[in-house]
């Protein structure tokens, strides 16, 4: 199946294709879309679909997306949604902000999230969540990954993100797990 991967992250279209090797996932950019899809939905499913449906629309072929971020329970469950744009910068900005706003918080407790929706030209729409649960780290740890990895002490890997291999976070990860219940409702 040839997909379009509704994303401008690099780091996530090759997580999709590792995920699912037996499709043809290609860039929204190869595929011709151009355009920027804003995220105004209240949720990641809602952010989700309206990517893979701008994406659908504009090039006829299935698109595939994902909305994800970092849900810290001491925060409130932020900076969830606007975890991209947490502070208007970066990643390295926005790791930096989460770090500042939890000095002298105990509980360090969070998850990823992260909801997929994969959107056929004849209208059909289908979507999955996906978390994993953790802690947020006192300083980074590792290089690997992208965001908030090098923060988030994953409890099933026992390492941060940052620390892991690709294919060690992609088996525990909560865009991994979104992916594959995905792949179970088809």
């Amino acid at each position: 199946m040839k997909v379009v991967a509704a994303t401008g992250n690099a780091h996530k279209l090759r997580e999709f294709r590792e995920i699912f090797p037996a499709w043809e996932i290609v860039s929204e950019r190869e595929a011709g879309f151009s355009g920027e899809v804003e995220e105004t939905g209240e949720t990641f499913a809602e952010n989700a679909l309206l990517k893979a449906r701008a994406v659908c629309r504009a090039t006829g072929l299935p698109s595939l997306a994902d909305d994800s971020g970092i849900a810290v329970e001491a925060l409130g469950g932020a900076p969830g949604v606007y975890s991209a744009r947490y502070s208007g910068g970066g990643d390295a900005e926005n790791r930096a902000l989460l770090l500042r706003n939890m000095q002298g918080v105990t509980d360090r407790r969070a998850r990823f999230v992260c909801a997929v929706a994969l959107v056929f030209p004849d209208g059909r729409e289908v979507t999955a969540e996906g978390e994993t649960c953790g802690e947020v780290l006192h300083s980074e740890r590792g290089s690997g990954g992208f965001g908030y990895d090098s923060l988030f002490y994953s409890a099933d890997l026992k390492k941060s993100f940052g620390e892991a291999t690709e294919e060690e976070k992609n088996s525990v990860s909560h865009r991994g797990r979104a992916l594959r219940a995905l792949e179970a409702k088809l």
